[in-house]
């Protein structure tokens, strides 16, 4: 089975950790790579896709160790993914490397509302030039705006501001306000808009396959009790 950025990053993150990381769930045995319950495991089923753009995750501390990450699968379904950890006073070099490569485009990826009045805002990726490199943050909304607030590096790039219509279907964390949605969700709608049709539909299915296997792990999770009311009509 073939790495890939976050899992390298998870293994860094891991290596420095003083003491167990203990997510939600902790007692279920896991499978060590998706960290889906073993008997829901999706590694099997990963089909990595070819793609003009291209993504960077900036993921906050232990991002990349929540079994509910979906940013994880982009990297899954993309392998040229990058992934950095984040850190407001020291970026790491190979981070700021990434984002000034002459080869693409970057774009911070980021609601048009939070960005300064004098700020360049695309609402659709570019389809001409040079290919898109999409920048992530991954964490929850308090910590994705925390990062988009106290990154200067990323003050002087175009901000991508994505217009997703349909509702999310995430439902693995609670989110913070109404059309809010998760990285694989945003990623899947850029891929879509910027003309890489195959992995944006590889995306978006294995988004679904994982949500499934993740749910069904969650025996006790509201979405259950919801989808059994409306399979039967009440």
């Amino acid at each position: 089975m073939f790495e890939n950025a976050v899992l390298r990053l998870r293994a860094q993150r891991l290596a420095r950790a003083t003491r167990p990381f203990l997510a939600r769930g902790n007692r279920v045995i896991r499978c060590q790579r998706c960290l889906l319950p073993q008997k829901n495991c999706l590694c099997a089923t990963i089909q990595p896709q070819q793609a003009r753009s291209r993504f960077c995750l900036v993921m906050f501390d232990t991002e990349p160790m929540k079994p509910s990450n979906t940013g994880r699968l982009i990297a899954d379904v993309l392998p040229d993914t990058e992934a950095f950890g984040w850190s407001r006073t020291e970026p790491d070099a190979a981070l700021l490397a990434a984002v000034k490569n002459a080869h693409y485009q970057p774009l911070v990826v980021f609601p048009a509302s939070y960005a300064d009045a004098d700020r360049e805002v695309l609402t659709s990726p570019p389809l001409t030039g040079k290919p898109p490199l999409f920048i992530m943050l991954d964490g929850t909304w308090t910590e994705a705006r925390k990062m988009f607030r106290k990154s200067p590096w990323l003050d002087a790039l175009p901000v991508m501001s994505l217009n997703v219509s349909a509702p999310s279907r995430y439902t693995l964390r609670e989110a913070h306000g109404e059309g809010q949605h998760c990285t694989a969700e945003v990623a899947a709608a850029l891929l879509e808009q910027a003309g890489d049709l195959a992995a944006a539909a590889e995306l978006q299915h294995y988004f679904t396959r994982f949500r499934h296997a993740y749910l069904a792990g969650k025996p006790h999770h509201p979405i259950h009790a919801l989808e059994e009311a409306l399979s039967s009509g009440i």
